[in-house]
């Protein structure tokens, strides 16, 4: 059966429940998800009477930040998912018309609605978070364009400003310099996961004009240079955490680099087909590094 008679010839006025589902991509909210609870982790607060912000943080930087971010992506990149993946909800017709940039724009105020709850760290957070999404896909902006910018906005997103907000919001302050420079040091080392996540729109992304590292370096210098990139900011955490006294902490990251460079060697035999494994086994040993270095820095506390 083609894609083109799987899908109803009838247009659609309503959306597919199950196609709404799949354009927020629920698969891409626990990075952010696991981001803010490692902040919450590092500011030392204890979390007692305060489950509500915990809870509260955790389904805005996922579901609702970071599913918005998702619709507001494929609407804006319909034309190259038509191109890539045809199947998808928008082009294949389950969310018909309009439908995909109201539901985006539905819950971007959903966001700053639940981000006015979690006080002026949240919502200061929430406005940043909903501006970077819209400025990665939308047009004159569009940041995705840029392998650079792209993927340098979305690793700060998905890792460092969850991560911040999570520590402010549960210390009601301003995190200190050691909780941001590894919250940062993260988002950055994302940069490399979001090249390699590029490499599955790499046609589309050539024919439409999207710049993205694996289109402009080729495939498998994209791939060494994101390992580079995933890498070195780990190296620098493992260093920082020394200095500060974290010795187990630091010596348990670089087991966990080090596992990753095992993974690295596999994925750079075939960058292009490997891309999605890597994406699926050494993506856990980086997150798993970074509750390690959440917990190394619980109790250093705010300003």
């Amino acid at each position: 059966m083609t894609v083109a008679s799987a899908f109803p010839s009838v247009p659609r006025r309503w959306p597919e429940p199950r196609a709404a589902l799949r354009l927020i991509k629920p698969v891409t909210w626990f990075p952010p998800m696991w981001a803010y609870l490692c902040g919450a982790v590092s500011s030392g607060a204890s979390p007692s009477g305060q489950w509500g912000l915990v809870v509260l943080g955790v389904v805005l930087a996922g579901p609702v930040v970071c599913g918005m971010s998702q619709a507001a992506n494929d609407w804006c990149d319909r034309h190259v998912d038509a191109i890539n993946e045809p199947d998808r909800p928008i082009p294949s017709g389950r969310i018909p018309g309009r439908w995909g940039l109201w539901i985006a724009l539905a819950m971007t105020v959903l966001s700053l609605i639940i981000g006015w709850q979690l006080g002026p760290w949240g919502f200061g957070a929430t406005i940043l978070g909903v501006a970077a999404a819209w400025a990665y896909s939308a047009e004159p902006i569009r940041l995705k364009r840029s392998g650079w910018w792209g993927p340098g906005v979305c690793g700060l997103s998905y890792e460092t400003l969850p991560w911040l907000t999570g520590a402010a919001v549960m210390a009601a302050g301003a995190p200190r310099f050691e909780i941001v420079a590894i919250a940062v040091l993260y988002g950055l080392g994302a940069h490399g996961i979001m090249t390699l996540n590029d490499f599955k729109a790499l046609e589309g992304d050539r024919q439409t004009g999207v710049n993205s590292l694996p289109v402009t370096m080729g495939p498998e210098r994209a791939a060494r240079l994101a390992c580079w990139v995933m890498a070195v900011p780990q190296v620098v955490v493992i260093a920082l955490l020394v200095l500060w006294d974290k010795p187990l902490h630091a010596v348990a990251i670089a087991i966990l680099l080090g596992a990753q460079a095992a993974a690295m060697r596999v994925m750079l035999r075939d960058p292009k087909g490997k891309a999605p494994w890597y994406n699926g086994t050494g993506i856990l040993f980086y997150i798993s590094g970074m509750m390690i270095s959440a917990y190394a820095l619980r109790g250093l506390g705010v300003i």
